[in-house]
């Protein structure tokens, strides 16, 4: 596909409802993703969008979709959609929705939102009547079409966000299911940052004759993102973030840990510490989170703190820094979480703690980015920063009194290898007696 040029919204085709929206919250020119995607939207196209997510996909698909539904005004039936986006997370569901009613806000369109965490019967009766757009994470659209409550029959244009972390997620059952139950002619629009093999074969049995938009490699980091790593002690990364938060650049700074446990136990040290900041994580209830991003976003709070599921479902204009606090297992979600900072092609900082443990994850994340993370030198680093660990010639034993080596080599070729000493024994067959477990056994770790 040929690279377009066009650099203003009004020469997209897009509406005057539409531009006048566009004005009012200052956007003046589209990015990649809009300027090419809008266009062969705007003529009922399928679409395979591979993007990062901070390229401006939202309103790549939400202008397009507005126009089409309002270009064609009806009455919605009772307990259905015209158009239904399907994406993983509360978070992002709330923020697409709000996108709808913004870039909507001149047209006579009715969107509705639908999530767990919260009452159902308040999502019942905002179905009853029917709606233009709906925007739904998927087991609660299961849930809502099990009561019968909710019908598919009459969506027009279907969305499939974030697929590859709906994968992750574990919802490529409920994503069958609820396809299976779509009217076979509808326009189809599949996005995701990542394109592996089961993605794709989704993709090829979703989409018809798709155009495809891809915008940056898969699995590539924004370039506008300034990336470092400090290598440092794992006891010592508290003390770290707490000296890099009280720094003045640091406006409005999103912090990643890997559990919530650790998101929980970061913001009391950072309150103890005078720093006001709040956590977001699976066990926080829905308003506790909506809480939580509402202080975020007016600036109340300077720091958040969250594991991985509001990787891509944060859209705050204005995150100055992304510290990932804890590497992640998954070298994509680094790609996810740095995403949050350099929105739409602002600038933005991302600083990794990395200990000594994490340096294997920090190897896959190179590879998988395909470039070096600079290496960031911090005072306090510098008193902390993790042993090499370096291997060397094993330098060579002292010869123990009363047993030559010799012997010990002779003892060795009989038992196939080298015989530990009697005291030895006798703590190895302690150890691997059952009893209660001791201090050295691996903690659980959870979500």
């Amino acid at each position: 596909m040929k690279v377009c040029h066009l650099t203003n919204f009004a020469h997209l085709g897009l509406s005057v409802p539409l531009l006048k929206a566009l004005a009012g919250e200052g956007y003046e020119n589209p990015t990649p993703i809009q300027a090419r995607a809008i266009p062969e939207l705007l003529k009922g196209r399928d679409l395979l969008g591979i993007a990062q997510t901070g390229t401006g996909k939202t309103a790549a698909f939400a202008l397009p979709m507005i126009q089409a539904l309002a270009a064609k005004p009806q009455r919605t039936e009772p307990k259905a959609c015209r158009a239904l986006i399907l994406t993983p997370t509360r978070e992002l569901a709330a923020q697409i929705g709000d996108s709808f009613r913004t870039y909507g806000r001149f047209e006579r369109l009715r969107t509705a939102t639908v999530f767990g965490g919260v009452s159902i019967n308040k999502q019942i009766q905002a179905l009853a009547h029917g709606v233009d757009v709906l925007v739904a994470t998927p087991g609660r659209l299961v849930d809502l079409i099990e009561r019968r409550t909710l019908t598919l029959a009459k969506v027009e244009i279907f969305v499939l966000d974030e697929v590859d972390q709906m994968l992750d997620l574990g919802f490529i059952h409920a994503i069958r299911r609820i396809t299976a139950l779509l009217p076979q002619k509808r326009q189809n629009l599949f996005f995701s940052a990542t394109m592996p093999k089961e993605i794709a074969a989704l993709a090829a049995n979703l989409l018809r004759d798709p155009v495809r938009v891809e915008i940056t490699p898969a699995a590539t980091t924004v370039e506008s993102v300034d990336q470092h790593v400090i290598h440092i002690e794992k006891s010592a990364k508290l003390a770290l973030l707490t000296d890099l938060l009280a720094r003045s650049g640091m406006t409005r700074t999103l912090v990643f840990t890997r559990t919530k446990h650790g998101a929980d136990k970061v913001v009391r040290s950072l309150n103890a510490a005078g720093i006001a900041a709040s956590a977001i994580h699976g066990n926080k209830s829905q308003v506790q989170r909506e809480r939580a991003l509402a202080g975020f976003k007016a600036g109340k709070i300077a720091t958040l703190v969250a594991t991985d599921i509001a990787a891509r479902g944060i859209d705050i204009d204005g995150i100055s820094h992304v510290i990932n606090y804890d590497l992640p297992h998954v070298p994509e979600s680094y790609v996810h979480r740095i995403g949050r900072t350099a929105r739409a092609g602002a600038a933005g900082t991302a600083i990794a703690f990395c200990d000594h443990e994490e340096r294997a994850l920090l190897r896959d994340i190179e590879r998988k980015i395909r470039q070096t993370v600079p290496v960031m030198r911090h005072q306090l680093a510098l008193r902390h920063e993790p042993s090499p660990h370096v291997a060397g010639p094993t330098p060579a034993r002292k010869p123990v009194a009363g047993r030559p080596e010799e012997a010990r080599a002779k003892r060795a070729r009989q038992g196939g290898h080298d015989a530990a000493p009697s005291w030895m024994k006798r703590l190895n067959g302690a150890k691997n007696r059952p009893g209660k477990p001791g201090r050295d056994r691996a903690p659980a770790y959870g979500r």
